[in-house]
C-alpha cells in the first residue's frame, strides 16, 4: 500500500522567503509547489518617476546582484534614448558584471549549496562526510573562510570603478561617470591577478589553461586521476562527493534553456565573441540551440496572487497588481510564471554553457541529462571563462585611458527601451516605457521568475517544481535531497518577490510594513 505525505520545506540559505510544498509517495517526490510568500511591488513603484529612476530604486531589488541590476536598468535607458556607449565604458561596465557574477557564484557554491555536505545527519556514512565538515561547516569550514576573504578582496575591484557595492550608482545613459586613474587600473590588475591565483589553486588545482583542454566527460574523469591537486581543489572535491552522493541522477528539470547572451564587446577588442557579446543568446532544447527572440516572452498570472488580465502577456503589455485571492483557489506564489513560446525554460550558467556550445557540458548533457551535478558544475567553472577577458579589459584600459568613457545623452524621449543581460543566476530583463518625460511602464523579470516559477495555464511546472519530481527523501525531518535539487539553481527570492507596504486595517499574514 503506497503512503502519501504533504510537507512544507521553509528554504534557509536562499536569498529571501521561499517554501516548497512537495507530495511524497513512498518516499519519491511526486508533485511539488514553488511558493514565493511575500509581493514584489517593484514595478508599480516606478510608475510616474523620472525617466532616470530606474538607475537608483531597481538595484535595492537585490543586495547580491544591485549592480546586474543597474546594468540592466541602464541598457533599457540606453535602448530608449539610442545611445552607444564608448568603448571603455563598455569595458568597465563589463568588469564590474563579471566581478559581481564571479563572486555570487563563489558564495553560492560553497556557503550555500555545498554547506549542505556537512549536514551531518544526512551524510555521516558519507566516505568524504567528514572532510566536507571541516572545508564547509558554516563560519568555520576553510573553505568557507577563503570564500568569503578572496571574493570580498574582489570585490574591491567594484569600488574602483564605480565608487562602492553593493548598490553603485556608475553607470549613466551614454557610458560610466568617470574613468578610474592609472594607479587604480593598476590595483584593477593587481587584485585580478591575486584572485586568479587563488582560484586556480585552491578552486580549480590547476590553471585555468589546464581546466579548459577538459571537453568531455572521458577528460573529466582522466583530469581528476592526473593530479592530487585537482582531486583535493574544491572542483575535485564537488564532483567526488556529489557523484558519491548521487546527485548526478537529481534534479532534471525541464531539459529547455534560455540565455539572453551577456557582455557587449567594444567595437575595438581583443576578446572575441559571438555576435557582439563575449556569451552569445539563445534558446535550446536539450543541446540544440536556436535563435533568441525576445517576443516570444511572456508572463503568465494564472497560479499566482495578480490580477489575471486577458492571458499571458509580452512585459511591455504585462502589470504587476496584486490580488490576494488567499490559500483556497488555485493561485499560490507572488511570484508570476514567465514562459518563452509558451515553453517551461531553465536559465542560469548551465544554460550559458549550452547556448556556448560547451563540449564538455554538451558531453554530460548527452549521457545523463540536465542534473544537479552538471548545473553546479556550471557554476563553479563559470569564472574561468570571465578571468582573461577581464585581464585584456584591464589592460586596454590602460593603454586607452585617455578615449572617451561617456557619449553625452542629454535627454530621454519618450520610446520604449529594454536591457536583457545575464545576471549570475540566469536571465534578466528591464522593460521601460518613457511618457511625457516619465516612467509609464516598468516591468521586470528576474531570473528566479524564470526558475521557480509557479505552474502556468496550461498546468505546466516551473523548472525547480519539476525538476523535484522523482527526488527520493530518505529523511522527511531533513529532506536535504529537495535542498539539492532547488539549491542547484540558486534561488534569490528578494529578487522575485518584495513588499512596500501593506493594505489598511489589522496587519495580514505574509505582508510587511
Amino acid at each position: 500500500m503506497k503512503t502519501l505525505r504533504d510537507i512544507n520545506i521553509p528554504f534557509n540559505r536562499a536569498e529571501g522567503d521561499l517554501e516548497i510544498r512537495v507530495d511524497v509517495e513512498d518516499g519519491i517526490v511526486s508533485d511539488a509547489w514553488s511558493v514565493g510568500t511575500m509581493f514584489r511591488g517593484f514595478e508599480e513603484m516606478m510608475h510616474g518617476r523620472g525617466a532616470l529612476d530606474g538607475l537608483v530604486v531597481t538595484p535595492r531589488i537585490c543586495g547580491i546582484c544591485s549592480l546586474t541590476h543597474l546594468t540592466a536598468a541602464v541598457e533599457a535607458l540606453d535602448d530608449v534614448a539610442g545611445s552607444s556607449p564608448p568603448d571603455n565604458a563598455r569595458r568597465l561596465r563589463n568588469l564590474a558584471l563579471m566581478v559581481e557574477t564571479i563572486q555570487s557564484d563563489l558564495r553560492q557554491a560553497v556557503l550555500m549549496f555545498m554547506v549542505d555536505f556537512a549536514n551531518q545527519e544526512a551524510y555521516q556514512d558519507h566516505p568524504l562526510g567528514e572532510q566536507a565538515q571541516q572545508r564547509y561547516s558554516p563560519l568555520q569550514g576553510r573553505a568557507a573562510i577563503e570564500v568569503i576573504r578572496e571574493s570580498k578582496r574582489l570585490l574591491q575591484m567594484v569600488a574602483i570603478i564605480g565608487g562602492q557595492w553593493p548598490h553603485t550608482s556608475f553607470m549613466v545613459p551614454g557610458g560610466v561617470t568617470s574613468m578610474p586613474e592609472r594607479s587604480k587600473l593598476l590595483q584593477c590588475g593587481i587584485i585580478l591577478e591575486r584572485f586568479r591565483g587563488w582560484y586556480e589553486r585552491s578552486i580549480l588545482g590547476c590553471s585555468l589553461e589546464r581546466w579548459l583542454e577538459v571537453q568531455s566527460s572521458r577528460d573529466l574523469d582522466g583530469w581528476l586521476d592526473e593530479d592530487p591537486c585537482h582531486r583535493e581543489s574544491e572542483l575535485g572535491f564537488f564532483i567526488r562527493f556529489a557523484r558519491q552522493a548521487g546527485l548526478d541522477t537529481l534534479g532534471r528539470g525541464p531539459n529547455r534553456f534560455l540565455s539572453y547572451g551577456n557582455f557587449t564587446l567594444p567595437q575595438e577588442t581583443g576578446v572575441q565573441g559571438v555576435g557582439g557579446r563575449l556569451m552569445a543568446p539563445g534558446f535550446a532544447v536539450g543541446t540544440e540551440v536556436s535563435s533568441f527572440t525576445a517576443s516570444k516572452i511572456s508572463e503568465d498570472l494564472s497560479h499566482s496572487w495578480y490580477q489575471q488580465g486577458d492571458g499571458p502577456a509580452h512585459p511591455f503589455a504585462g502589470r504587476t497588481r496584486p490580488y490576494a485571492s488567499g490559500q483556497g483557489g488555485r493561485s499560490y506564489s507572488w511570484i508570476k510564471a514567465p514562459r518563452y513560446g509558451g515553453e517551461v525554460v531553465e536559465t542560469g550558467p548551465l544554460a550559458e554553457m549550452v547556448m556556448a556550445g560547451n563540449p564538455l557540458f554538451k558531453d554530460l548533457l548527452a549521457q545523463a541529462g540536465p542534473n544537479v551535478l552538471v548545473r553546479e558544475l556550471a557554476r563553479l567553472v563559470r569564472p574561468a571563462h570571465f578571468l582573461e577577458p577581464m585581464a585584456i579589459w584591464v589592460d586596454e584600459l590602460l593603454h586607452r585611458r585617455q578615449e572617451d568613457f561617456y557619449h553625452a545623452v542629454k535627454s530621454i524621449p519618450d520610446g520604449e527601451g529594454v536591457g536583457m543581460i545575464q545576471a549570475a543566476r540566469g536571465a534578466l530583463g528591464h522593460w521601460l516605457r518613457i511618457r511625457d518625460g516619465k516612467i509609464g511602464h516598468y516591468q521586470i523579470i528576474t531570473p528566479t521568475a524564470w526558475n521557480g516559477s509557479p505552474r502556468d495555464g496550461a498546468g505546466q511546472r516551473g523548472p525547480w517544481e519539476e525538476a523535484l519530481i522523482g527526488t527520493p527523501i530518505k529523511d522527511l525531518n531533513n529532506p536535504v535531497e529537495a535542498g539539492h535539487v532547488v539549491r542547484s539553481f540558486d534561488p534569490c527570492l528578494v529578487c522575485a518577490v518584495h513588499c512596500l507596504s501593506r493594505p489598511k486595517g489589522p496587519p495580514l499574514r505574509g505582508w510587511s510594513r
